[in-house]
């Protein structure tokens, strides 16, 4: 699977509502990790297709990371931004147009994983959630810069089989290659 904007950003769109339409950030961040993770965890499964980095305040999904800072030079017209804004230097909200938004890219098992997340880590600030992912066996101490997490890895660290890893892997690969074939057409 490629990154998906689109379910990510209504990923961050349940989040943000939760919270009342507004999150700082680096909350939002960690919330969209623990998601990704315990899909991976429960199902082997990428929900977003992003890519793990650990990185000084934790662990990450890069792509995300860039569409919240601003920074993504690929992004899609009808996705993140269109959905998602700053609201000054560290914190995100909903748009006008979010609160309409259908999201039809989550599953009932995504939208599962969204609300077990939100109940174990939802009422954290974000440096009580950011010195939690601190503990999670993934994070490695980057020391200002970033450490990419292969998903293979990271599997492994989640307590899959060094075969299950290799094959789920194998996998993701594959999925991504048929996806790149078709944005291609």
């Amino acid at each position: 699977m490629l990154f998906n904007e689109q379910k990510t950003a209504q990923m961050a769109v349940c989040f943000l509502k939760q919270q009342g339409g507004k999150m700082n950030k680096l909350k939002l961040m960690k919330l969209l990790y623990l998601a990704e993770r315990e899909s991976l965890l429960r199902h082997g499964m990428s929900m977003t297709g992003d890519y793990v980095v650990s990185m000084d305040h934790g662990m990450v999904l890069s792509k995300t990371l860039d569409l919240a800072r601003e920074t993504a030079i690929d992004a899609h017209q009808d996705g993140w931004y269109a959905m998602i804004a700053r609201n000054g230097q560290y914190d995100l909200e909903l748009t006008s147009s979010s609160h309409d938004t259908e999201l039809d890219e989550l599953s009932q098992a995504d939208r599962a994983i969204l609300k077990d997340v939100w109940d174990r880590f939802g009422h954290m600030d974000q440096w009580t959630i950011r010195n939690h992912t601190h503990t999670l066996p993934e994070w490695k101490n980057p020391h200002g810069t970033s450490i990419s997490v292969p998903p293979k890895e990271l599997l492994k660290i989640l307590g899959y089989s060094e075969s299950e890893a290799e094959e789920l892997s194998k996998q993701r690969e594959k999925e991504e290659m048929v996806d790149e074939t078709f944005q291609s057409l």
